[in-house]
């Protein structure tokens, strides 16, 4: 498998693959590329219908003579990492963590923040602390923060400094599962008005009435597995620390 940056002729055939509707694995594969690798190259040049090989060639070179200068490589992989953890191999698995999200439909800054909040030990950074860790503006993280916020992904507090501190629960995707369920309940309503709008029993109304009853019972199934895993999480991990805790005499 070829190692290094993508080359000009690389990403033209990128551009063709996706032009022809072809699948990012698909265009790795021509290209004995890692999926990841394409994924990344397309989102962060202007998406699957934005992308142009030319453009996106000479935001890479613009991106690498900016970093010549620097002492030190950036991001964080850069900095001594906790646990004698190596800095290279965070770096890269955040990398990948960010890639996955992106392909389950998360927006790439979005994505980014996301992991980040993820890996860190305490489960919350702050605003600035995003910002010098991503190497990004305010600006891109605070639109991140306010996306993953109404999404329920995220929450918000006021730390001892008066600063917003974004934390990321041991449940976040369990409210995310409820949140999801719950943005579910106008389209199960509308379908069901469409179906007596549309006229009891015409096949327009049938299939309103039918999405109506597809989505309700997804809905109630979801809220259900999600309690029932969020309670078999919690646990294992009472059960996990009542282990760790020293007995008494």
């Amino acid at each position: 498998m070829p190692g290094g940056r993508l080359t000009q002729q690389e990403r033209q055939q990128i551009a063709l693959g996706l032009a022809d509707g072809l699948a990012y694995a698909e265009i790795a594969r021509r290209l004995d590329r890692p999926t990841s690798t394409i994924t990344r190259e397309v989102m962060r040049n202007g998406g699957p219908t934005g992308y142009r090989a030319d453009l996106a060639h000479r935001a890479t070179e613009r991106r690498t003579q900016r970093r010549r200068p620097a002492a030190a490589p950036r991001g964080p992989g850069a900095s001594p990492q906790p646990h004698g953890r190596d800095p290279e191999a965070v770096r890269e698995y955040e990398e990948r963590f960010t890639d996955v999200l992106m392909q389950a439909g998360t927006p790439r800054m979005m994505a980014r923040v996301q992991a980040a909040l993820y890996m860190t030990d305490t489960g919350s950074l702050t605003a600035s602390e995003l910002v010098e860790r991503l190497q990004v503006s305010p600006a891109s993280v605070s639109k991140a923060v306010a996306f993953l916020e109404d999404q329920g992904l995220i929450r918000r507090e006021r730390d001892e400094r008066r600063r917003d501190r974004y934390i990321v629960d041991d449940d976040i995707w369990y409210q995310a599962m409820i949140a999801s369920v719950r943005s579910l309940v106008q389209v199960i309503e509308i379908s069901r008005q469409g179906a007596g709008v549309l006229g009891p029993g015409t096949p327009a109304a049938v299939r309103m009435e039918n999405i109506a009853r597809f989505l309700d019972f997804v809905g109630e199934s979801i809220t259900r597995a999600a309690e029932q895993g969020r309670d078999v999480l919690h646990t294992r991990s009472a059960a996990g620390s009542a282990e760790e805790a020293p007995g008494t005499p």
